[in-house]
């Protein structure tokens, strides 16, 4: 059973500051408080649409010792709205902890429906949007994107990451290094904002868009990465087997499926399963 108060998760624009819904507003508006990722960030956002409410700040940095403190609070009866910078917060953003903390302790966690880049992103990229996955932001350092692209290269559902401004150019060389430059894609950047920008073509067209023009490394990126194709993840599934028969011969059999399927991006359990198959 809920108890006291209530614990809204309300999604913010992500660059259009009257994208705000009429609903997020007034729930901002009528709250106790609203615990923001940067108060000073979201101080335009309150100002624009006259919201009086107080702010505390809840970041990566505080949020597990913020969270009791809240829930305490919302035991006590308070509202409270938890806002992101941009967007729908527990996105590549803070809010996680909060979230389970309240619904641990009984409080009631209502969200409010808004604004999110991965999903804006998708709506326009033209790219299948029946099945998709979602991986927001990639290493920061070449070696462990690669190694965890090399992880995706079969992911036959159309591939969301988020990326910043300088690391976008490095971000689609290894896209085009692990992909391969024929795979379709679609880079949008800043949002809903003045300088609105949606590319597509190939990894490698794009990449070649944004390195040389200077205007296309600025701002906040969402990357949209057409998911393989039967050719493709038949291709990383021989390949993967390739892989497994070399070192199956050095190790067990799980143990190589499983450094397979890390080193080629090929199903692990495709690769078990076919290379039984293939002894059988």
């Amino acid at each position: 059973m809920a108890a006291g108060g209530t614990l809204f998760i309300v999604a913010t624009p992500i660059g259009n500051l009257d994208d705000l819904s009429p609903r997020a507003r007034a729930t901002l508006a009528q709250a106790d408080l609203i615990a923001a990722e940067d108060t000073r960030h979201s101080a335009a956002l309150l100002r624009h649409h006259g919201i009086a409410t107080r702010t505390i700040a809840l970041h990566e940095h505080n949020e597990r010792e913020a969270s009791a403190e809240l829930v305490r609070r919302m035991q006590a009866g308070e509202n409270i709205a938890l806002i992101s910078d941009a967007g729908t917060p527990l996105v590549s953003d803070p809010g996680y902890r909060l979230v389970r903390a309240a619904r641990e302790a009984g409080v009631a966690v209502s969200p409010i429906p808004g604004a999110c880049a991965a999903i804006v992103a998708l709506s326009a990229a033209g790219l299948p949007s029946d099945r998709f996955v979602f991986e927001g932001f990639l290493p920061a350092k070449s070696a462990a994107r690669r190694a965890t692209l090399q992880t995706l290269r079969g992911e036959t559902r159309t591939l969301i990451l988020y990326e910043s401004s300088h690391r976008i150019v490095e971000t689609l060389h290894d896209l085009v290094a692990e992909f391969g430059g024929e795979r379709e894609a679609v880079i949008a950047r800043e949002l809903t904002k003045q300088f609105e920008t949606v590319l597509d073509g190939t990894l490698a067209e794009l990449e070649a868009r944004v390195a040389g023009d200077a205007n296309q490394q600025r701002g906040e990126f969402v990357v949209l990465v057409k998911g393989a194709g039967d050719d493709d993840a038949a291709a990383i599934l021989a390949e993967g087997l390739r892989v497994y028969k070399i070192l199956s011969a050095e190790l067990p059999p799980s143990r190589a499926a499983k450094l397979a399927a890390e080193i080629t991006g090929a199903p692990r359990k495709a690769l078990y399963s076919a290379q039984g198959a293939a002894e059988a």
